[in-house]
């Protein structure tokens, strides 16, 4: 097992979510009167026929203790009755939340080979916790069972090397940005008490927009060539667009600060009304960023909630 794999876990886990809590659903129900314990252990035999490898199935009471012995392909793991899981996050997790979990990847206590564990919560009729019904499968077994499909692993790969172009031609353009910015200082001498106001404004704005330019990049890098922060909650491209639009923002309101003081100094009074235009414009974006900001809180919340 290496990072990689670890990281192409965190790539499918949703679907093995959604796998393994589909193959409980399928074929124990939830919410049946009295559900009878030998019942619920012919139908782990049958999941044990369906899934193509795993390490153990077994049954937890809703105190977090195995009540029955493992069944496993493998009769030396056959084992585990009495043992207490409370403290287990498949357990916790499956009990606090009322759904299907699956686990990060962690050492097996069977084969101290890295594993993930889901876990399935089973409610009677009136909603009374009454087992948590729990399948190990090792990090490598999962990955095998949720294949991922050649021509999308070459496409992946033609993916990277496209965004890495991209990104380092965006880098190039924040380099020319900001060495822009610099040069009207330097162009002064860096004398500071020689640069007049327009010209500060000037380099602010070109300094914030490389600024901007550079964060896309580095999130262009980080997601789509490095591969991290893929989690759909975790909103890591949200934010940077927050930011590159927050950027933009700044910088046509300095734009239109800077009319003002321009056509002000030039006793252009009557043109100041086109710095207004700028002004109401940047309050539009403000608008649209936070009704963009308000469906995504929204949409995150749902997702958190359904997922």
């Amino acid at each position: 097992m290496t990072i990689r794999d670890i990281q192409r876990f965190s790539d499918i886990r949703y679907q093995a979510r959604a796998y393994l809590c589909y193959l409980f659903t399928r074929n124990i129900k939830n919410g049946m009167p009295k559900p009878e314990l030998e019942h619920i252990l012919l139908q782990l035999n049958k999941i044990a026929h369906e899934v193509e490898s795993f390490q153990a199935l077994y049954i937890l009471d809703p105190k977090g203790e195995q009540i029955t012995d493992n069944i496993s392909p493998e009769p030396q793991f056959a084992i585990g009755k009495g043992a207490s899981r409370s403290s287990k996050s498949y357990f916790y997790r499956a009990v606090k939340e009322k759904r299907c979990v699956l686990t990060d990847p962690y050492p097996s206590v069977l084969t101290n080979d890295l594993c993930v564990t889901a876990g399935f919560p089973l409610y009677d009729d009136k909603k009374r916790l009454c087992y948590v019904i729990c399948i190990d499968i090792s990090l490598e077994d999962i990955l095998k069972i949720i294949k991922i499909n050649r021509l999308d692993g070459v496409f992946g790969i033609f993916s990277k090397i496209i965004y890495t172009f991209f990104a380092i031609a965006l880098l190039l353009v924040s380099a020319v940005v900001f060495f822009h910015g610099i040069e009207m200082f330097s162009l002064n001498g860096f004398n500071l008490v020689a640069i007049n106001m327009e010209e500060m404004f000037k380099a602010t704005i070109l300094l914030t927009l490389a600024l901007a330019i550079f964060d896309l990049v580095k999130t262009i890098f980080e997601e789509e060539v490095l591969g991290h922060s893929k989690k759909p909650e975790n909103g890591s491209i949200h934010k940077t667009m927050v930011r590159f639009l927050g950027s933009i923002v700044i910088a046509l309101a300095i734009e239109s600060l800077m009319l003002v003081f321009k056509f002000a100094a030039q006793g252009e009074t009557a043109n100041i009304v086109y710095a207004v235009y700028l002004l109401g414009g940047v309050t539009f974006l403000l608008i649209g960023l936070s009704i963009y900001l308000r469906f995504v809180n929204k949409k995150g919340v749902k997702n958190d909630c359904s997922d």
